[in-house]
């Protein structure tokens, strides 16, 4: 096998037989014991995309994993969930001691098929995230998550009957929920980094709406930002939801909208100069924009000076 290419694992069991795991008691879904998982073979592929939900809580990690070029190791505890199609790697460690622990949760799309969290599964941002913006959970996190995959396995490996899918569906939304509400906690927790992204944002946003680059370039969308950041836009309008009340898109338009007053207050400048050198190439676009946000035109609101 050649491991610098892509590797495509299509189904849960194709998952488990790259693992040397024994067959899949359900099709659909998969939860895996991490100390039934061997060390890795020497050819194994270090860039892998699913066809499948995978999430992890994984412990004493003798590994790296990266999505893309970039790799993070990871502490004690920690969780992280990956959409289908997503690229992902692992990479073994070279400490053979370690006692590596936790599950791995696999959910093929088909087994959501007909119920409510088809949809709603792809509202949860942290499918979005970048691997080092895993969730860091605290030891009683880490018993409630565990606790229910527990549940969560012992449903599907007893007797399937008309209820099982329901109920592991319920038990997979309720899983999804106090990840949401952990990820919450982080964001507020995790206060140095936190308040640090909050600050880069703010230089950043000055300097785009400063300097000549917007006029060339136009506004800083939210995937610039993110990437200028380096955390993902998901994590990022997440974040600033939690600390802000606004997402990064929010933020973009009232630094936009700071910067227009201070112009029209402040300057002769007509309308579309000012709409010019903000980046719009239509200055109805900018006026719109400015009425939606302030109730006022941007005339208007120069009047209000004067």
């Amino acid at each position: 096998m050649n491991n610098t290419q892509v590797y495509r694992v299509k189904t849960i069991s194709d998952f488990h037989k790259l693992r040397n795991l024994p067959k899949p008691e359900h099709p659909l879904i998969s939860l895996i014991n991490i100390e039934s998982i061997k060390r890795l073979p020497e050819n194994d592929p270090t860039s892998l995309v699913y066809d499948f939900y995978f999430i992890a809580l994984k412990r004493n990690c003798n590994a790296k994993f990266k999505y893309g070029q970039q790799q993070y190791d990871f502490d004690d505890g920690t969780m992280f969930f990956i959409a289908p199609n997503q690229i992902f790697g692992i990479e073994q460690g070279k400490d053979e001691t370690l006692k590596q622990s936790g599950w791995m949760l696999l959910i093929h799309p088909d087994f959501l098929w007909n119920t409510s969290l088809a949809k709603t599964i792809k509202q949860y941002e942290f499918f979005d995230y970048s691997v080092n913006e895993a969730l860091f959970l605290s030891e009683k996190e880490e018993l409630i998550i565990t606790g229910m995959m527990q549940g969560m396995e012992q449903e599907y490996r007893s007797n399937i009957d008309k209820f099982s899918q329901g109920i592991i569906i319920a038990q997979i939304e309720l899983l999804l929920s106090y990840a949401e509400r952990f990820y919450e906690r982080q964001f507020i927790t995790r206060n140095i980094s936190s308040h640090q992204i909050l600050a880069r944002l703010e230089d950043l946003l000055t300097t785009c709406f400063d300097g000549g680059a917007i006029v060339k370039n136009g506004l800083p969308t939210v995937a610039h930002v993110a990437e200028k950041l380096n955390v993902s836009a998901g994590y990022l309008s997440s974040l600033l939801k939690v600390l802000t009340g606004l997402n990064t898109q929010q933020h973009i338009h009232q630094k936009l909208i700071d910067k227009a007053k201070e112009k029209l207050s402040t300057t002769g400048l007509s309308v579309s100069e000012i709409a010019y050198g903000l980046g719009f190439e239509h200055p109805q676009s900018f006026s719109k924009l400015f009425k939606t946000k302030t109730n006022f035109s941007p005339l208007e609101f120069r009047h209000s000076f004067n």
